[in-house]
């Protein structure tokens, strides 16, 4: 049954991620919003919907080292395994100018989740406190792109997405929203094989959340990226990255932590947290600093976490 459940899963995830692409770039196309906009809000949300799931049902059921190393690990799987795959899929140039700006917001978190894991235990006030910033943000980054056209017009234009668009607003509303819910099932019927097998060969709750539960829930964001990126909509790509990565600790964590305090262990504090906030530096510079991320960058991100992940998976049998 584990097996069908991880099967099952990916079919689900894959088909998910499709809709959701389809159906978002529809309603950005309809609503004159960016799709790098579109791309953090809807897709990064929608994708981050299992982690949420994940992380606060890990949390009420007394693992909360699978609920940060969820948060942690899907966040390191984000920028160096699907950021990677799709680099190799088609190397990213021309992103919008305000993709370098939700990077700053990225890292910013990412700087302040270091912060908050050193207390030993993210609780409440943490929770709260990453939730405002959160709602800041979302209304900050909405206030910008009503006051700078520029970023609509910066993108690549509908025919260069080879699916026909979704022919009315609420059409594309119901795909982007089956797709989401492909993706929640997908993810639970993957994640729910992988912990079970995992238990079995003995690994500790940090390593199957950093791992198996991490790469499960992000499988959301690898489906979207991977479509994405086929049509050459390098804003999608990296606004699902970035996005997802933004709302997996502002989010995910700020309401894991409202409803139950968790304690972090110590390779989150020394390890874990600050190599991702190193990855996050780096994306962040390259983004400033490139003009193409192409797939020798990607190849080279793909090496990165296959090492980083045999080494957990050594470490912690």
């Amino acid at each position: 049954m584990d097996y069908l459940f991880i099967v099952a899963g990916l079919g689900l995830l894959f088909a998910g991620g499709e809709l959701l692409v389809r159906g978002s770039i529809s309603i950005a196309e309809r609503l004159g919003i960016s799709q790098l906009l579109i791309g953090i809000a809807v897709v990064g949300f929608g994708t981050s919907a299992p982690e949420l799931l994940v992380s606060v049902d890990a949390a009420m059921g007394g693992s909360p080292e699978i609920a940060l190393g969820n948060v942690v690990g899907s966040n390191i799987s984000n920028i160096l395994f699907i950021l990677g795959i799709a680099v190799l899929i088609a190397p990213m140039t021309k992103w919008p100018r305000s993709v370098r700006r939700d990077a700053l917001v990225m890292t910013f978190a990412t700087a302040l989740l270091l912060a908050a894991v050193q207390l030993q235990q993210i609780g409440p006030s943490v929770g709260a406190v990453f939730i405002v910033i959160l709602g800041i943000y979302l209304y900050s980054a909405y206030r910008m792109e009503q006051a700078d056209g520029n970023a609509i017009a910066e993108e690549p234009k509908s025919g260069e997405f080879k699916t026909k668009p979704v022919a009315s607003l609420w059409r594309a509303a119901l795909t982007a929203a089956a797709g989401l819910a492909l993706l929640v099932v997908g993810a639970n019927l993957l994640v729910d094989g992988a912990v079970s097998l995992a238990r079995g060969y003995g690994l500790s709750e940090a390593v199957i959340g950093l791992t198996l539960v991490a790469v499960g829930t992000s499988l959301p964001e690898l489906a979207t990226a991977i479509v994405a990126a086929r049509r050459k909509h390098t804003a999608v790509v990296l606004g699902t990255v970035i996005g997802s990565n933004i709302f997996n600790i502002l989010l995910i964590l700020g309401t894991t932590a409202l409803t139950v305090p968790m304690g972090v262990g110590s390779r989150f504090r020394t390890f874990d947290v600050p190599f991702l906030l190193g990855l996050s530096a780096l994306l962040l510079l390259l983004l400033f600093k490139a003009n193409r991320i192409g797939r020798t960058m990607g190849a080279a991100m793909l090496a990165i976490y296959c090492a980083y992940s045999v080494s957990l998976l050594w470490g912690g049998a």
